[in-house]
């Protein structure tokens, strides 16, 4: 069952602070704070459920369009030479957050990925690639 006390539903909530990239009605998308690249974003839809494989129809057509969006603006923003997209359902697949999101994570040939759950970036470091990132959207 979903678990509306996950860290995605407190900051959609706004219980939790976020270096927020994108909002509207349907999804929101931040820097992840232990990112595994320069620019990594989760793209978080705001409607509860625990991923992919229950999530409403309805969901998935706003959340992968803000995604497809916000994968051109970090290219752009980090000079990247391409953009990964990674999405998780359930803990055998590597989901550790149980709420629906998608992971952007900007790639430079030759640059290897940080590990997954590493160190807390700094929060200036997160809030100027947030910056960045939403001066690429305009």
């Amino acid at each position: 069952p979903y678990d509306d006390g996950n860290i995605f539903a407190k900051i959609i909530r706004g219980d939790i602070p976020c270096e927020k990239v994108y909002e509207d009605d349907a999804v929101i998308a931040f820097m992840d704070v232990m990112p595994q690249a320069e620019g990594h974003v989760l793209v978080v839809a705001k409607k509860p459920s625990r991923n992919l494989l229950d999530a409403a129809d309805d969901v998935l057509g706003p959340l992968f369009a803000v995604v497809r969006r916000l994968a051109r603006a970090a290219k752009s923003a980090f000079n990247a030479d391409g953009v990964m997209i990674m999405q998780f359902n359930e803990k055998a697949a590597g989901q550790s957050v149980f709420h629906l999101h998608v992971h952007v994570i900007p790639r430079k040939m030759g640059t290897a990925l940080k590990p997954s759950g590493g160190r807390v970036e700094d929060r200036a470091v997160l809030a100027a690639h947030a910056a960045a990132i939403r001066s690429a959207l305009d």
